[in-house]
């Protein structure tokens, strides 16, 4: 057998940066241009790509290049014919695999430290890997490679492939822009902050005039500078802290709305023009009244959408009211895409700001929901605050984490209390107790990979919400 590399240690067990839905790992401990390697060759051979285009690119993490030669060393070593994307979103690589009809990676670590890089799979068509449909494969042969050298490609019969280089970004941003028509919105001022990551390069490609001609949309931006360091804050605009700088922009520029993303731009979270969030359920909200009409208006008699067990209650009831159908799964990306293409939905939301697309392949995408609450924005004279209130009739705590010794025994002491005369329990995801009145619920889950118990719990004003909370939090870490 070839052997995988003679400067690196190839003693690392991936299992440590292979999880349910993707692979991240500490540069150069738990991933490293050796394992990729490896990785490259079983990706190729798990799938059955010898001889068949394979696509490769990567965020701006100073590794990615790097990473990324060595996936093709390896994908090529097998025999498949390596397309290089070079700097990418990971909604980049979903156009490409879909548009392209390739199977094909990213090296991003998403809204995870600097020091954090990993890969993103996707099969031709978009088609999602997970745990359950290939990736513990991957992982399981490639760990092989790794211990043991690729074998002879020759004696195999394997012609080595070659590597090329193509260019999605000016495709990608046409394609958007074919799905949600911007170019008749009234004049807005957004500002964006990238968090020096992938929507530094997507943005401008996408709803400024870099690229494509240029939109009634003035775009101040904040942190547009590719840099995995992340020299400002984290790009992860899930936490609180890391929106403060985009929320005073917006209000000492005037902006109509202020738009975050994530380090390799696949989410993307929204704050009015007063400087406050836009929660995702309200965002799934309105954009699921869009495609909604869109589909209603092309023959779809009765659209679907996707929502996960923890967005707002508001979400499936305007679904119901528009004519559409709700369809409520767990948590996580592998579940929606799967349900998307069972049900043929038109759309799917998730609280964490994932936003998923028809027609993107059933892949998600921040870029093309942001578009969706700027049209809805630009259509209309009223201030996003307004427009927002409309999507927002709950009370929510958002998610409260609380790190336990015994989460059974945690969840124990709430169910004894809440299993009880007037109030539902189901277990899709945790256990959801809900009040059969619907003034409120709650869900509770235990993480997969830590000691924490997580708390969601919405109602119908504050007061009761604050009171569930604090009851339920209370149970909970006795």
């Amino acid at each position: 057998m070839e052997g995988v590399s003679s400067s690196e240690n190839t003693t690392i067990d991936l299992s440590e940066s292979f999880k349910a839905y993707d692979v991240r790992g500490i540069v150069g401990e738990t991933i490293t241009a050796t394992s990729v390697k490896a990785v490259g060759a079983a990706f190729v051979d798990v799938l059955g790509l010898s001889g068949e285009r394979v696509l490769v690119g990567g965020d701006m993490r100073p590794s990615s290049p790097d990473f990324a030669a060595a996936f093709a060393a390896g994908a090529t070593a097998r025999g498949a014919e390596v397309v290089l994307l070079d700097l990418i979103s990971t909604d980049e690589l979903y156009f490409a695999c879909g548009s392209m009809d390739a199977a094909g990676v990213v090296f991003t670590a998403s809204h995870n430290p600097a020091e954090y890089n990993g890969i993103k799979m996707a099969k031709a068509g978009a088609v999602p890997l997970s745990s359950e449909t290939g990736l513990e494969d991957i992982r399981a042969l490639a760990q092989t490679y790794l211990d043991e050298g690729l074998p002879d490609t020759e004696a195999a019969g394997i012609r080595p492939g070659a590597i090329g280089v193509h260019d999605v970004l000016k495709d990608y941003a046409q394609y958007l822009r074919s799905l949600v028509d911007l170019s008749g919105s009234r004049p807005l001022k957004i500002v964006v902050d990238a968090g020096n990551g992938m929507a530094g390069m997507t943005t401008p490609a996408v709803l400024g005039g870099t690229l494509l001609p240029a939109l009634p949309l003035e775009i101040v931006p904040l942190y547009f500078e590719l840099d995995g360091s992340f020299p400002n804050h984290p790009a992860n605009p899930l936490e609180p802290e890391n929106l403060r700088d985009l929320q005073a922009a917006v209000v000492a520029h005037g902006a109509d709305i202020g738009l975050a993303f994530d380090g390799d731009a696949d989410r993307c979270f929204v704050i009015d023009e007063l400087g406050a969030p836009l929660s995702p359920s309200a965002v799934t909200a309105l954009v699921a009244r869009r495609e909604i009409a869109r589909a209603k208006a092309a023959g779809e008699e009765t659209p679907v959408v996707i929502h996960n067990l923890i967005t707002s209650r508001a979400v499936p009831e305007l679904v119901t009211a528009d004519g559409g159908r709700p369809v409520r799964t767990r948590v996580g990306h592998s579940f929606i895409k799967a349900v998307m293409a069972e049900e043929g939905a038109v759309f799917g939301g998730e609280h964490s700001a994932h936003y998923y697309f028809r027609d993107f392949y059933n892949a998600d995408t921040g870029m093309l929901a942001a578009m969706h609450v700027l049209a809805a924005l630009g259509e209309q004279d009223g201030p996003l605050s307004g427009l927002g209130r409309e999507y927002e009739p709950y009370i929510s705590s958002g998610e409260i984490n609380s790190k336990l010794a015994d989460v059974p025994a945690a969840v124990g002491r709430v169910r004894a209390a809440y299993a009880r005369e007037g109030v539902s329990v189901d277990e899709m995801d945790g256990l959801t107790f809900a009040a059969d009145n619907g003034d409120w619920w709650f869900n509770l889950r235990a993480s997969n990979t830590e000691p924490f118990l997580r708390l969601n719990a919405e109602a119908v004003d504050a007061p009761t919400m604050v009171e569930l909370r604090d009851a339920v939090l209370a149970l909970v870490r006795a």
